[in-house]
């Protein structure tokens, strides 16, 4: 076992149980997307307590540096996010939320809180590295526009500029004590649909009389499904669905209009681009063809993600080395969508998950769920694996 890793493996040993009161702490204390107030302040005393110096940005996000002793200028940035969801936690958990309405159900607890540890690791270990490690506390990655692409608008990514970015991310379907990496396109764009067709109401027993727009929204959503079975290039993975449908008329009762939400996710630009004109071309032309009129709206979120090939493959060597080639997976395409895919598209970066399941103890539930909750021993993992890819980066002694 080499030095560097043997001190990092005790040093996660040791604030493991600091890391879990800090995720426990923050797990109790969730904010929503852009009002991480309390989170950001919290952050900032830890990092006060640890003479590290840190700047404000986007608001609530913080950003912090530490140098390492060694002569050298390469810079590597690690990112958490810091928000929680709009969803109510179930009873009975001795740190559940204490904010009513409001959970950390996508694990961006532990992800700060895996952040914080990796910082008092690094900060121990100044005198084993070269270069700078900047520290990305971000705000907002749950809600368009995204934190951080606001932080990239406000530097966060300059003065000093890191060759390369990582970050890590929850996995409920990987089993705690593994970790997973993808190299190249990884995560899926995010657009939000948003689309009304008005008619005309009417009794639904004279429809002769009336400008369904029940019927015409049946037609553009079955019809709009061509745009990914006929159009997409099979081997650019596209998905198009629809979440939400409001129609208020009655039994017996045809509405003035219907009112759509949806997604649509991809992995190419391009297609991503025209994939938009093609959705707003047909459902307008269907509508219009039968006597309607639609609203159609597309808020452009997140671009795909892309795990730079060198970086993440001399992560993936790393995580082998710190815990064993069995505990490394190779992971799908994922069509969900995260903002760190912003980062992706300015420089190099790898994104990878941490297994955070444990069926024994019955901790499967996905995230976004109610009962999402985590293997607290992924910690110890998630704390150590990060402090030894950026000091092997970085150089060490």
């Amino acid at each position: 076992m080499s030095p560097i890793k043997q001190r990092v493996q005790e040093l996660a040993e040791s604030y493991f149980q600091d890391t879990v009161e800090t995720r426990r702490f923050l797990h109790q204390h969730p904010e929503l997307s852009f009002e991480e107030y309390n989170t950001s302040a919290f952050v900032k005393r830890i990092l006060d307590d640890l003479q590290i110096p840190y700047e404000a940005m986007a608001n609530t996000g913080v950003v912090a540096i530490i140098k390492g002793n060694l002569p050298g200028d390469k810079v590597l940035a690690l990112r958490a996010d810091m928000d929680a969801l709009p969803i109510t936690e179930v009873d009975g958990r001795s740190y559940g939320s204490q904010n009513p309405g409001v959970m950390h159900a996508c694990g961006h607890d532990v992800h700060t809180s895996s952040l914080l540890g990796v910082t008092k690791i690094l900060n121990s270990l100044k005198d084993n590295f070269a270069g700078s490690v900047k520290l990305i506390f971000q705000p907002g990655e749950e809600r368009l526009p995204g934190g951080a692409s606001l932080m990239i608008k406000e530097g966060v990514l300059e003065n000093p500029s890191p060759q390369g970015i990582i970050g890590q991310h929850v996995m409920p379907f990987i089993e705690t004590g593994k970790v997973g990496f993808r190299s190249g396109k990884y995560m899926a764009s995010c657009d939000e649909l948003f689309m009304t067709i008005r008619g005309k109401g009417g009794h639904g027993a004279q429809p002769h009389q009336n400008i369904d727009p029940i019927a015409i929204s049946a037609q553009v959503i079955t019809a709009m499904q061509q745009i990914v079975s006929r159009n997409a290039d099979p081997r650019t993975p596209s998905v198009l669905s629809w979440g939400k449908i409001v129609g208020n008329g009655a039994t017996n009762v045809i509405p003035e209009e219907v009112y759509l939400e949806g997604t649509f996710r991809t992995f190419d630009e391009n297609w991503r681009a025209e994939a938009h004109e093609k959705m707003l071309k047909m459902a307008v032309g269907i509508a219009e063809s039968m006597g309607a009129t639609c609203d159609f709206e597309v808020r452009k979120g997140y671009p795909f993600l892309i795990n730079e090939p060198q970086i993440t493959a001399m992560a993936r060597n790393l995580a082998v080395e710190y815990l064993g080639e069995e505990n490394v997976l190779e992971l799908d395409l994922w069509p969900a969508a995260e903002d760190f895919a912003y980062y992706s598209q300015e420089t190099n970066a790898c994104f990878y998950r941490l297994g955070t399941r444990n069926e024994e103890r019955g901790i499967t539930s996905a995230v976004h769920t109610s009962t999402f909750d985590i293997d607290e021993k992924a910690l110890k993992t998630s704390i150590g694996l990060m402090a030894f890819i950026a000091i092997n980066y970085l150089g060490q002694a």
